[in-house]
């Protein structure tokens, strides 16, 4: 009965049906590379590159356990040495300062704008320029001290003036009344008086 299902499956209409859906399966892409080496290289050349490859990623793992170790047993002698975590960022950017100072790049950089400065400097135009603003500040400084003098010359003309010698007397005048006035006040304060000679009454009763 059972070899008789079996034919019956094998001389089905379905057959070629069910043989092309099989051909259309994908095959696994992650079997198919390790069964076929890469272009250009043998199984055995493939073999040795993933057993290298396996090998380096456990020195980087090692390497980063030891790394993490290192920073661990770091940190415990800057807190022994009361290195606060400011202290040692201005190490690294002081270092790092250092670094950028001492690269190539920044040597030549400092070489260009050295040659740029001296062309500048010593350009006509530079020159001309420097020429210009110190005439102009010599002018600027000439002008102020002209009106300096104007000025102090115009003050004494002034107090020269009979006007302002007029208004001078006055306000002598009035101080010297101001003063005197003040004088006589302060006798008239500190002069006897007459009431206070006599001497005081006795009203007591007998």
């Amino acid at each position: 009965m059972e070899s008789a299902s079996q034919d019956i499956n094998l001389n089905s209409p379905n057959k070629g049906l069910l043989s092309d859906a099989m051909t259309d399966v994908p095959v696994d892409s992650a079997a198919s590379a390790r069964t076929s080496a890469p272009e250009g290289l043998t199984l055995a050349e493939e073999e040795e590159l993933r057993s290298e490859l396996a090998k380096v990623e456990e020195e980087i793992g090692t390497l980063r356990q030891v790394l993490a170790a290192k920073e661990r047993h770091c940190g415990e002698l800057k807190r022994k040495l009361g290195l606060t975590p400011l202290d040692g960022l201005k190490q690294n950017l002081s270092k790092s300062w250092h670094d950028v100072q001492v690269s190539n790049a920044y040597v030549k950089t400092s070489e260009k704008l050295g040659e740029w400065n001296d062309k500048v400097t010593q350009s006509d135009f530079y020159k001309k320029t420097q020429e210009t603003l110190s005439q102009a500040g010599q002018k600027t400084s000439q002008a102020l001290s002209n009106v300096g003098s104007v000025i102090s010359r115009k003050l004494g003309d002034m107090r020269n003036s009979a006007t302002f010698k007029s208004f001078e007397d006055r306000v002598g005048t009035i101080k010297s009344r101001v003063v005197g006035s003040r004088e006589n006040s302060t006798d008239g304060l500190h002069s006897p008086s007459g009431a206070g000679d006599k001497p005081p009454q006795d009203n007591a009763p007998f």
